[in-house]
């Protein structure tokens, strides 16, 4: 069973979004305990020019596929 801890808790402080860093930097790729750290991160940074930056990283992403199962 997957518990989560209370640093976890914190990505639910926010409404999720189109995508977030670690859908971009190798999604399916990256272990769960790193997805966290990537979202917090992203939930530090969000802005406007962030999420412009990821979706547009996203392009090539969904086009190759890589990292998608």
């Amino acid at each position: 069973m997957l518990r989560y801890n209370v640093q976890d808790y914190n990505r639910f402080d926010v409404l999720p979004g189109l995508t977030c860093i670690w859908q971009v930097s190798g999604r399916g790729d990256i272990p769960f305990d790193e997805q966290i750290i990537m979202d917090l991160e992203y939930i530090q940074q969000r802005g406007f020019l962030t999420d412009v930056k990821l979706i547009v990283k996203t392009i090539p992403v969904v086009l190759s596929g890589k990292g998608a199962y």
